[in-house]
C-alpha cells in the first residue's frame, strides 16, 4: 500500500516534471544542479524520494549580492539590529533607515520573501522568484553593502503558510535558502536537514552567542482552534499531545550543546514568538510541553544571559517572565518591515510589556558593557525608539 505521503510527493514530482520552463530571475548564478541528498536504499521520506529528481534538476539560484563579512570572533558587539515580515514585491524604506545607523550586524529573523509554493509545483517557482526579486531591490541591496548579516527562516520563506515538517520540497527550499545567503560550501547546514545554526563574538567577559533556531523543518502539526477568531483563539490552541514536536530530535541535542558553551549574553532567535501568551495563532505556546522543554534546557545547561528573539506578527511588542528560570526571561518581536498590520493590535498581554506596534519597525539589541545596561528597542520608519526596555546585564546573569 503507497503511503500518503508517497502519493503527495509522487504528484507533486510529476506536475514539476510537467513545468514550463521559466526566465533567468535578475542577480542570479549560473544554472546550477541540486546535489542529491539520498543515499542507497529506497526512500523513507518525501525529501528522499524527491532527491533524484532535484540532482538532474537544472535551475537558477536567486544568490543575494555580496556584503560584509561577518565580525571576528574576537569583536565586542554592541548593537544588532533585526527584523521580519519583508516582501520583495514593494517598496522597502525602512531598510535605508537601517543601512544609515551603525550596527554590528543585522539579522533577517523569517518571512524574509513571501515565496509561498501555491501552484505546489517541486520547482518551487514562486519561491525563486521572489528571492530573485528581494536581490534586485535596492533598498536590499543597500543594506546588504552596509551590514554584515544572518538569517533564518519562517512559513513565507520555507514554503507554505503555517507549514512544519510536512513540507514534501522543504529539502529543495533548504537548498535555495542556503544559496541565497551564500552559505559555504563546507557550512554545516550544507550536510544536514535544517538551517539551525549558531555563532559566538567576542572575548569572555563580552561574549555574545546568536543561536539561530528552524522552527519549520521539524516542527509537527498545530492543534486547530475549536472557535476559529475567538480572541486568544484565533486559529490554533495549546495541546499537551506529547508526539508533536517543535524542533526535532538533532536540533533539541545541538541546541544542549550550545547552551553548554561558555556565554555572557545569548540571543535565541526564534521565527516565532516564545513568551507571549496572548493570542491564537503561530507560537511556542501552541505547544506548551515544547516550550517548558525549552525552558528546561536553559535551567539545566545553567546557561544565562538569555533573551529570545522573534518576527512573524505583524506587529511588534516586549516581553517578560520571571517564573520559568532563575533570572527573568526577556523578548523582543520585531514585525514588520514592510508588511505591517492595518490596525492597532489590542490582543490580551500576558507577560508583555506596554502596548504593542504595529507599523512598520525593526528591533535593535544594545549591549552597553561599561554600563552593564542591554537595551531592547522597537524603532518606526525614522528610527526613532517606540518601545524600550532597559535591562541591566547583572540581572540576567550576563556579568
Amino acid at each position: 500500500m503507497t503511503s500518503t505521503w508517497m502519493k503527495l510527493t509522487l504528484g507533486a514530482g510529476l506536475f514539476a516534471l510537467a513545468a514550463c520552463s521559466e526566465p533567468v530571475p535578475a542577480d542570479a548564478t549560473e544554472p546550477v544542479i541540486a546535489p542529491s541528498l539520498v543515499a542507497s536504499g529506497a526512500p523513507r521520506t518525501p525529501v528522499e524520494a524527491l532527491a533524484p529528481y532535484y540532482a538532474q534538476l537544472e535551475y537558477v539560484a536567486p544568490v543575494a549580492p555580496e556584503g560584509p563579512a561577518l565580525p571576528g570572533t574576537d569583536a565586542v558587539l554592541t548593537s544588532i539590529a533585526f527584523g521580519s515580515c519583508n516582501t520583495a514585491q514593494r517598496e522597502i524604506p525602512i531598510l535605508a533607515t537601517i543601512a544609515a545607523e551603525s550596527h554590528d550586524l543585522f539579522m533577517y529573523v523569517g518571512d524574509n520573501v513571501y515565496g509561498d509554493a501555491r501552484s505546489y509545483n517541486a520547482d518551487l517557482p514562486e519561491l525563486r522568484e521572489n528571492y530573485a526579486a528581494l536581490a534586485a531591490r535596492p533598498e536590499f541591496r543597500l543594506l546588504r553593502s552596509a551590514l554584515p548579516m544572518l538569517a533564518t527562516w519562517d512559513d513565507h520563506d520555507y514554503g507554505m503558510n503555517d507549514l512544519g515538517r510536512d513540507f514534501p520540497f522543504k529539502g529543495f527550499s533548504e537548498q535555495l535558502f542556503l544559496d541565497f545567503w551564500r552559505a559555504p560550501e563546507d557550512d554545516a547546514r550544507r550536510q544536514r536537514e535544517g538551517i539551525y545554526d549558531a555563532q559566538v563574538f567576542g572575548p569572555e567577559g563580552r561574549r555574545v552567542q546568536i543561536i539561530m533556531l528552524d522552527t519549520r523543518y521539524f516542527r509537527s502539526d498545530l492543534t486547530p482552534t475549536d472557535e476559529q477568531g475567538a480572541a486568544g483563539r484565533e486559529r490554533y490552541i495549546p495541546s499537551t499531545n506529547p508526539d508533536q514536536d517543535m524542533l526535532g530530535a538533532a536540533q533539541w541535542a545541538w541546541l544542549a550543546d550550545q547552551l553548554a558553551e561558555p556565554a555572557d549574553l545569548r540571543l535565541i532567535v526564534s521565527s516565532i514568538q516564545v513568551l507571549a501568551d496572548g493570542h491564537g495563532w503561530e507560537a511556542w505556546r501552541t505547544m506548551p510541553l515544547e516550550r517548558d522543554r525549552l525552558f528546561r534546557l536553559i535551567n539545566e545547561a545553567g546557561a544565562e544571559g538569555v533573551v529570545f528573539v522573534s518576527g512573524d506578527r505583524h506587529s511588534a511588542g516586549l516581553y517578560r517572565r520571571d517564573d520559568v528560570a532563575s533570572y527573568p526571561l526577556y523578548e523582543i518581536t520585531s514585525s514588520a518591515l514592510n508588511m505591517a498590520s492595518n490596525r492597532e493590535n489590542t490582543e490580551a498581554g500576558p507577560n508583555r510589556l506596554g502596548s504593542m506596534y504595529s507599523p512598520e519597525n525593526y528591533g535593535v539589541i544594545g549591549i552597553d558593557w561599561d554600563q552593564g545596561r542591554l537595551n531592547l528597542e522597537i524603532r518606526d520608519m525614522e528610527g526613532d525608539a517606540v518601545r524600550r526596555e532597559s535591562i541591566s546585564l547583572s540581572a540576567i546573569g550576563a556579568l
